[in-house]
């Protein structure tokens, strides 16, 4: 007779192997991202995915080890560092925590609604929220709250990704003086805009993007230490947002059909914190138009409903 966590692991294997396979054919349904010159390298068939439970043995697909840019799964991270120095609320005197429902570089409702970013998902919010930790860190520091969020002593700067968001990032550096001349950025604009550029373009792969799920899955704590990497209280925040505004203009859409707190990155990665828990890491850099993978996107809506992942399945 099977035990039930063997069980549990042939279930995790199967869905694994069913949604790499839905995903390696939804490449062909997406792009890759050529804004930023260096993003438009990547292979547009590539695509791996990666899940790690509490037996911390990963289960792993395809490119899970190619390693790729952070991008905007960075504001996670930041997210999560801004509560721990400013707390809750400094922290949202800053950026809201409403779905924008407009693209994530997006200025209009900065500049017609509202002098607050919308949510610390979109370019606006994460940019303002990394101004709160201007002074305060060093990228030196993030680097290291990164690798411990992610379980990957190897994640590094990836320096040609840094040298093209440096030279094209035209935009992301406007937003930082919108939100300076409205006095809601106390930093430097060109200071804070540089760091969010690194925090971008940190290198990781879909392996160290299962880590972070399984962190945020597991209340914060590492899930083989026990020690407490973000606060209880914080988890809930950062994955409620998640839920609503993770996923780009397409949050709403995604959480009907996969319902599991997400962060997605131009890069080709999103990053899933599930009930189990699980964490579960994607990378497939062919985007739809919405800049979430197309591969990560299809693969995740199987997965979710193998395993009844959605946050309301009982």
């Amino acid at each position: 007779m099977q035990k039930p966590e063997q069980t549990r692991r042939e279930q995790l294997r199967l869905a694994l192997t069913q949604g790499y396979e839905i995903g390696r054919r939804a490449t062909a349904l997406g792009r890759v991202a050529d804004y930023i010159p260096e993003l438009a390298k990547a292979d547009p068939g590539a695509f791996g995915i990666s899940i790690l439970d509490l037996s911390g043995e990963a289960l792993s697909l395809g490119d899970a080890e190619v390693r790729f840019s952070m991008q905007s799964i960075s504001k996670v991270i930041l997210l999560a560092l801004a509560l721990q120095r400013r707390g809750e609320t400094e922290t949202f005197s800053h950026v809201m925590m409403e779905p924008s429902g407009d693209a994530f570089n997006s200025i209009l409702k900065l500049d017609t609604r509202s002098n607050l970013p919308f949510n610390p998902m979109i370019n606006a919010g994460a940019i303002e929220t990394t101004s709160l930790l201007v002074g305060d860190v060093t990228f030196a520091d993030l680097l290291a709250y990164t690798r411990r969020l992610c379980l990957d002593p190897d994640i590094s700067l990836d320096t040609a990704m840094y040298n093209s968001e440096f030279q094209t990032g035209h935009r992301n550096r406007a937003i930082g003086y919108l939100l300076k001349s409205k006095g809601v950025m106390e930093a430097d604009p060109e200071q804070t805009v540089d760091l969010y550029f690194r925090m971008c373009s940190l290198s990781v792969t879909a392996k160290s993007l299962a880590g972070l799920g399984l962190v945020l899955a597991n209340g914060g704590k590492d899930p083989f230490t026990g020690e407490s990497l973000i606060q209880s209280d914080h988890v809930r925040i950062i994955k409620s947002i998640l839920f609503t505004c993770g996923m780009y203009d397409y949050s709403g859409q995604y959480g009907v059909r996969v319902g599991v707190p997400s962060k997605s990155g131009v890069g080709g990665g999103i990053v899933c914190a599930a009930k189990g828990p699980l964490g579960i890491g994607l990378y497939g850099p062919a985007l739809d138009a919405f800049g979430n993978s197309c591969g990560a996107i299809h693969a995740m809506t199987h997965i979710s409903r193998a395993l009844r992942l959605h946050v309301f399945d009982y």
